[in-house]
């Protein structure tokens, strides 16, 4: 079948009709006005000659004459690729032989170097070629229409953008045409080229093609000399940040995994792991929790954490301090939730944003031990160091499960009630006191030299921090690295994933990484989420950053002696400030500051500990999947990250299937996972904040983001946006979206860190910190804005980026 009338096409034959013809014969099918035509498929281009009898046949039957050739391409006006542009379009085509070099042209745009490139950089393979043609129609005014805010994100706002004439220069950018932003229930407000009813009948049939294909609609358009509206076009809007769920209640969520240095999706499964773990904690610290959704108010938006603020927004006990206490998600996301405290959606009302009684019950069981713990610890530093890598030691052995462990629902029942249960002891109490005295030394300091000390100089004494285990793995790293300098060839020009498959057949040489994996095999990038692979299973990220250590040829720039010039710098800064506070608050603040090198350290060890029921969940995860994959309840094993326990359940013991659901997952998970920026303040109607607050002023060749370590460094930039297999020379600048402890090894060739998000507490600026590196962060669209190989200034104490544009 090579030719089909544009009304006989639906959206189930896109692999024959391309995603353009698809879409038009929907709105046909939905009773919308469309201009005739028919649709020259796949099966043609295929046979690679275009198929004239056919063709011209059908463009006889259409009346010949002026007509519209476009591209449709099987992977074009996809929901998560649009192809806007990339293949071509011509217009006012009249003639036989003119229609036949029209098709040919459009087949071969497929292959052109910007189509391609689309491709590649959307991760899309086997794209085939039909053709559309259609009745020319000749507009007095044309344009495009968003149901959905493309700037915003905001669900609620119809974007109209209108000229007189052909759309087609609005879309090619080469006229500026009239723009109306239409509010759900507001009057259209008639200007420009077109009136208020046009306008109403815009909005009218955007929210008809909405409802019909269930997301927001990009609409090409048209009026003609009657008055007639023609619509020659509707597909996803492929750029929107998804929405959060429904609540019938206009509410206001802040992103919370980039406080854990996570931009990456999260699978279903890390977000039900994540909150059955905290819900356990909570429970033992007195909070009444609902097993169902332990943490009812951290919600999956777009596989990305996010915490509902609505309520302390609200509340007017805990509002008037809620700009103070986002300092730490930086300045832009800061200003945004600020303005929210004017809008009348989040006015104040009575009543706490939680329950008193559980605060109360919480605080008697915690708060005198923490007194005492904090006491003790600020007296015996050594000692509550001891004992929370005591307690580290313990959590690893009592979370092995069963020897006898066998069968699916076995597996499952530990997961649930077992895998966690540390988390509900008093040996966790063991880390809480050291970490919490040690996060309280590290900021009191701030506070006490204010107006003494500057930033930088505050920065310094949190240089080479002793005991934080993120540094240890790192240096432990560096060491491997020094005995695979015997093998320095092999392990350059092997690439990682080679060299990992090798190791794990034990066909390597030994260079002391099997003992490092025994100790931080747990971990790797992104590693809150269980369904992250951990290292112990694929190594190549640590075989890429031995290659970047060995080339590390000054001694003076190893990690190891950079760590230690680091910390003899904080060494002599305190002795520094203790002598400039004075006899009284410098006795003070360096009590503090030198407790802080005993205790500040630790802040990582929460989450290393954390970790083995991470592992151990995820070994009995992988185990059941490898079980249900074999009685046909999965396509393979890993599918069981992209369900909750629940589901689960379900699976395991109902044989509910579920592989539909799991594959739809997949597919927005590996949409989500080539998303480049998430909005850090979002509104339930789908408005990322940022966008509608007015940016900080603007300096040429500067970019501003926030203080996270301080320094200067100068060098060449290197954009890494996955630390799997990521290459960086000694002296390089980092640049990525964000940074956890999977990416810390890449920072000890790295000159200087810069991030688009982040906070002054988060893993990447701490290490940064301690390994002397000078780290800005909060830096919008920095891997954009910023090329590889390009020289920049990274100011740490002033949070700014300086490029060299020459």
């Amino acid at each position: 079948m090579r030719v089909l009338p544009l009304s006989e096409v639906r959206a189930t034959m896109i692999e024959l009709v391309g995603g353009k013809a698809a879409g038009l014969g929907e709105l046909i099918a939905a009773g919308e006005r469309v201009p005739d035509g028919f649709c020259l498929t796949v099966e043609a281009w295929r046979a690679g000659d275009v198929p004239e009898p056919e063709l011209l046949d059908a463009y006889r039957r259409l009346g010949g004459g002026r007509v519209a050739v476009r591209s449709s391409a099987t992977t074009e006006d996809l929901p998560e690729a649009s192809f806007a542009g990339q293949q071509e379009t011509f217009l006012d085509v009249e003639g036989e032989q003119a229609l036949v070099a029209a098709v040919e042209r459009c087949w071969a745009s497929l292959d052109s170097e910007r189509a391609r490139a689309y491709r590649a950089n959307a991760g899309i393979t086997g794209a085939e070629m039909a053709v559309v043609v259609q009745r020319m129609v000749d507009p007095v005014v044309a344009g495009v229409m968003f149901t959905a805010n493309p700037i915003t994100g905001c669900r609620t706002e119809t974007v109209v953008d209108a000229a007189p004439g052909l759309g087609t220069a609005i879309v090619e950018g080469t006229v500026v045409p009239d723009h109306y932003v239409l509010g759900a229930g507001a009057p259209a407000v008639p200007a420009g080229c077109l009136t208020g009813g046009q306008l109403e009948r815009l909005r009218a049939a955007g929210w008809r093609l909405q409802a019909r294909f269930g997301t927001p609609q990009d609409v090409e358009w048209a009026f003609d000399a009657d008055g007639t509206l023609w619509l020659l076009q509707s597909r996803p809007v492929t750029t929107l940040f998804p929405a959060p769920p429904g609540t019938g209640d206009t509410r206001l969520y802040l992103e919370f995994g980039h406080l854990q240095g996570m931009l990456r999706p999260a699978t279903p499964m890390g977000v039900a792991i994540l909150k059955l773990g905290a819900g356990l904690w909570l429970a033992a610290a007195g909070a009444k929790v609902d097993r169902r959704d332990p943490m009812p108010r951290l919600v999956p938006i777009g596989g990305r954490l996010y915490l509902d603020l609505t309520d302390f927004l609200r509340s007017r006990v805990t509002r008037a301090g809620l700009g103070a206490s986002l300092e730490t998600y930086g300045p832009r996301v800061q200003r945004a939730v600020e303005r929210m405290l004017d809008d009348p959606r989040f006015a104040p009302r009575a009543g706490l944003p939680f329950r008193l009684g559980t605060a109360i019950r919480m605080t008697v069981r915690l708060g005198p031990a923490g007194l005492v713990g904090v006491a003790r610890c600020l007296l015996r530093p050594d000692d509550a160091r001891a004992r929370a890598y005591r307690a580290v030691h313990r959590i690893r052995n009592r979370v092995r499960p069963p020897a006898g462990l066998t069968g699916s629902a076995e597996r499952l029942r530990w997961i649930v009630e077992d895998s966690h249960r540390p988390l509900t002891s008093m040996t966790l109490q063991g880390l809480m006191w050291p970490l919490a005295t040690g996060l309280l030394v590290g900021l009191a300091p701030a506070a006490l030299l204010d107006g003494i000390a500057s930033d930088e100089e505050l920065g310094e004494v949190l240089g080479g921090m002793p005991y934080n285990v993120t540094t240890d793995m790192d240096l432990a790293l560096w060491r491997v690295s020094v005995a695979a300098r015997a093998h320095r060839e092999l392990f350059l020009e092997t690439p990682p994933e080679e060299l990992s498959a090798r190791f794990l057949a034990g066909d390597l040489p030994e260079i002391g990484l099997t003992g490092f994996l025994a100790r931080y095999g747990m971990r790797a990038a992104a590693e809150i989420d269980v369904g992250m692979p951990r290292w112990a299973e694929d190594p190549a990220p640590l075989f890429a950053a031995i290659a970047n250590y060995l080339r590390v040829t000054d001694p003076e720039q190893g990690p190891d002696r950079r760590f230690a010039r680091a910390a003899a710098k904080a060494d002599r800064m305190i002795t520094t400030l203790t002598r400039r506070a004075g006899p009284v608050r410098g006795r003070v603040a360096g009590f503090l500051m030198r407790r802080s090198r005993k205790l500040t350290g630790l802040r990582e060890i929460g989450k290393f500990a954390w970790l083995p029921m991470l592992r151990a969940a995820r070994e009995q995860l992988l185990a059941i999947g490898a079980d249900l994959a074999a009685r046909g309840l999965l396509e393979r094993a890993d599918d069981v990250m992209f369900v909750d326990l629940a589901e689960l359940g379900r699976i395991v013991h109902d044989g509910a299937d579920l592989r539909a659901v799991i594959a739809e997952r997949r597919a927005e998970y590996r949409r989500e996972l080539r998303r480049h920026s998430v909005p850090g303040a979002l509104l339930s109607d789908g408005t990322d904040l940022e966008t509608v607050v007015e940016p900080l002023p603007a300096v040429d060749g500067v970019l501003t983001g926030m203080a996270g370590a301080a320094g200067r460094a100068t060098g060449r930039a290197r954009v890494i946006r996955d630390p799997a297999g990521a290459r960086i020379e000694p002296g390089e600048i980092l640049v990525a979206p964000t940074t956890d402890p999977g990416w810390t090894p890449l920072f000890l060739t790295a000159a200087a860190l810069v991030t688009e998000t982040g906070s002054p507490v988060a893993h990447g600026p701490t290490v940064a910190r301690e390994y002397g590196i000078p780290a800005v962060i909060c830096v919008r669209d920095a891997t954009r804005e910023i090329r590889t190989g390009q020289l920049i200034t990274v100011d740490g104490a002033a949070g700014t980026v300086t490029l060299d544009e020459s």
